[in-house]
């Protein structure tokens, strides 16, 4: 099977854009934000500009596609207005994905900044009961790298909002974030021993996608710094393992890798493809 891989795009000027900047490098999969990730703000997605991303998407045979939501959105929160906040922000993402033909929004827990870990994963539980998700989009949780008050670093966090949520939900791991946390990646049996942890804790079966990212820091610093493939501390061995994995390479892999030293996304899709040939 050829390798599903991709990266985040922009779609300033338009979200068809990001459809041609990920052919530009390569991709045959991708993740967006809908707007700037940084301010509450709607995404605005006009009918015609949707259909020229669905278009787009179909003429370059790109897909998946995943919606990060915004970086305020808080699910975990004790605070109401937080809450009240995170749950319309999360609404109008999965709406979006639905006028878009996107397949996945993809939200971090957040933090539950004193509340404490398990009132923090029933107000994280509850919060998505709340959505109204349409039948053809999936919320993905992603897997933190666990600083602070912060859940999702633990595999034991994602299970447990998986079975207090009556929503049905499916996952994203960061591989960069799932090392930082303390989950080894960086040789083929630490690959092999992460991926069986996470098959008992969760189940592959809600495995839906993958950041694929390596990591400036070292295995449980809590950490979250993205580096190239192969140049950080999980290095050329853990991200051929990872990619070659028979329970995750069929997985789309959404590259969120730095531009730097003059390489940006598409070295990196190139790097996944020769790891695959």
């Amino acid at each position: 099977m050829t390798v599903n891989i991709g990266a985040h795009t922009s779609i300033a000027g338009g979200a068809d854009n990001a459809v041609d900047e990920q052919a530009e490098i390569g991709g045959n999969c991708g993740q967006i934000f809908s707007h700037s990730p940084q301010v509450w703000q709607d995404p605005n997605i006009e009918d015609d500009e949707a259909e020229r991303f669905r278009a787009a998407s179909t003429d370059h045979d790109i897909g998946p596609w995943v919606i990060h939501s915004s970086y305020l959105v808080n699910l975990c929160t004790p605070k109401d207005d937080l809450r009240a906040k995170s749950i319309d922000s999360m609404q109008k993402e999965v709406d979006a994905a639905a006028k878009l033909g996107v397949d996945y929004v993809n939200v971090h827990l957040g933090a539950h900044t004193g509340a404490g870990v398990e009132q923090g994963l029933d107000n994280a539980a509850s919060a998505l009961d709340e959505l109204d998700v349409p039948d053809e989009v999936t919320v993905l949780v992603e897997s933190d790298a666990g600083s602070g008050t912060k859940l999702g670093g633990e595999f034991d966090h994602l299970a447990a909002v998986h079975d207090r949520t009556d929503l049905e939900i499916g996952f994203c791991l960061d591989t960069a974030h799932v090392f930082a946390a303390g989950y080894d990646l960086s040789t083929p049996a630490a690959v092999d021993e992460t991926v069986a942890a996470f098959d008992e804790t969760v189940g592959l079966e809600h495995l839906h996608c993958l950041h694929l990212n390596d990591s400036k820091h070292e295995c449980g610093t809590n950490k979250d710094e993205h580096a190239h493939l192969g140049d950080g501390h999980i290095g050329d061995a853990g991200v051929d393992r990872i990619v070659n994995h028979p329970d995750l390479r069929e997985l789309p892999f959404v590259l969120e890798t730095p531009t730097e030293d003059g390489r940006s996304f598409a070295w990196n899709v190139e790097r996944v493809r020769e790891l695959r040939a």
